[in-house]
């Protein structure tokens, strides 16, 4: 009995540990974002920003400011908020900003996204996403830090070789043309996902049936063994 005590007690160590680490690595990561990370230069690009919500209570508004390189034309509408604009003098968009009607808002343990199309400068480099989050309760949180803050900033690399998720919008000409990029890219994404999930699941089918047979002949086995010793 003291045995399997302390073996139950050693086995439940690696799963504390597991949990602790999902529980504290996910909070960690649950940072306001924009996507995509990498994007070319004069593109087009339909970026999207992830707003996690970290407390008990709801966010309520959400206000990007845009970097000055890039130039913000056109913002998505969401369904139970409303998006307002301030400009300078020459007109250029300086932030956005996303209310939640009265009651609503991102409740604990959601997320909203938020799209909009923005011009990308024609020189390499970065544009840098200062978020402000603004709970219920009228704390507000700055997304404006470094990478190694606490609450860091969101960070696009502007570059002449984009690479993974900037692929799809690389050298468009105009809002409506990166939307229909955007669009196949995402189709060929789904396409390929799906081929991946069919794989797999052929694969745990086989491993399964292959399972189940060697159970069928241990159980054939066990059957004959036990009638040769009744014989």
């Amino acid at each position: 009995m003291i045995i399997v005590k302390k073996s139950l007690r050693l086995a439940s160590i690696p799963a504390a540990m597991l949990a602790f680490l999902l529980l504290f690595g996910g909070l960690a990561s649950a940072h306001v974002t924009v996507k995509p990370s990498e994007s070319a230069p004069e593109a087009w690009e339909t970026y999207t920003m992830k707003v996690p919500n970290e407390k008990d209570i709801p966010t309520v508004k959400v206000t990007l400011k845009v970097p000055e390189q890039a130039e913000l034309e056109q913002y998505q509408p969401v369904p139970g908020w409303t998006a307002a604009t301030a400009k300078d003098d020459s007109g250029r968009i300086k932030t956005i900003t996303w209310e939640a009607a009265a009651g609503g808002g991102i409740e604990a343990g959601q997320f909203q996204q938020f799209s909009f199309v923005a011009k990308n400068p024609s020189a390499e480099g970065e544009l840098a996403w200062d978020a402000y989050q603004y709970y219920s309760d009228g704390t507000v949180v700055e997304w404006t830090g470094d990478e190694d803050a606490e609450s860091p900033h969101s960070i696009t690399t502007i570059t002449s070789a984009p690479a993974g998720e900037a692929a799809g919008t690389a050298g468009t000409d105009s809002p409506a043309s990166s939307s229909t990029d955007s669009g196949a890219a995402a189709s060929d994404t789904a396409a390929d996902d799906s081929g991946s999930s069919s794989s797999v699941l052929e694969t745990l089918t086989l491993v399964i049936s292959i399972i189940s047979l060697l159970a069928a002949l241990a159980a054939l086995w066990l059957t004959i063994r036990s009638g040769r010793r009744k014989a």
